[in-house]
């Protein structure tokens, strides 16, 4: 190759790209750097280069993601908006895949991602089945971190923004428009008002023990279940 003086800086990452990557699967880790370098273009527009490169290969695909799917109910995109990640669950335990129990780091990255990614309860028993058989029974951190994916799950299409338990209690925090019924949560208030408690208009409060995170999983359970029964009907 050239000096390097000679070499325009985005021949540079190029030529490093090539040189650190010699892995099976290359094809598509260097094809994604290329992306970054140049840029991905105005994939729904005329534009041949792109800004890719000041957000990032996997956030720009979500945004690019949300504003289809926004052009397709007819809407106006609104990428000004926070990207929506689902219902936050802090149980304030450890929650995730033991570097013991899986070493390689790309292959931890990418059962995180899965997992991340599972749209369904099912698919995410298929995972967990999966990583069994693999790489053998899950630690009690991998347990937690599928129980808390599959609350976020269930959480999310109800417009819960944030559930956060410890062992004295916590509180659910719900979005603006949340998809519950009132009357589940005034139910729930007038059955049980020792544990539960309205802390504004958006929040509710947990007076409870809960030592281990089996009983604030159960909690949730409890929770959700209700809201999904009074929602279904």
């Amino acid at each position: 190759v050239p000096p390097k003086k000679a070499m325009t800086a985005d021949a540079v990452k190029r030529l490093e790209a090539i040189e650190a990557l010699e892995d099976l699967g290359i094809g598509f880790t260097l094809a994604t750097h290329d992306l970054e370098i140049r840029g991905a273009g105005e994939i729904l527009g005329h534009g041949q280069s792109g800004q890719i490169q000041e957000v990032g290969y996997s956030m720009y695909t979500e945004m690019l993601d949300r504003a289809v799917r926004a052009l397709k109910a007819g809407k106006s995109p609104q990428l000004d908006r926070p990207l929506d990640h689902g219902t936050e669950i802090d149980l304030h335990v450890p929650a995730l895949i033991p570097e013991d129990y899986l070493p390689d780091v790309h292959s931890r990255l990418m059962m995180y991602k899965r997992i991340a990614s599972a749209p369904e309860p099912a698919e995410l028993d298929e995972l967990m089945v999966e990583m069994i058989d693999r790489f053998g029974l899950l630690p009690p951190a991998t347990r937690t971190l599928f129980a808390l994916t599959a609350a976020k799950l269930k959480a999310t299409p109800l417009g819960i923004r944030k559930i956060d338990l410890g062992p004295s209690g916590g509180r659910v925090q719900f979005n603006p428009n949340p998809d519950i019924e009132p009357a589940s949560l005034v139910r729930l208030l007038q059955q049980d008002s020792r544990r539960f408690r309205l802390d504004g208009g958006d929040k509710l409060r947990v007076n409870a023990d809960m030592p281990d995170v089996e009983a604030r999983l159960a909690l949730i359970d409890d929770l959700l279940d209700l809201y999904m029964d009074e929602t279904e009907t």
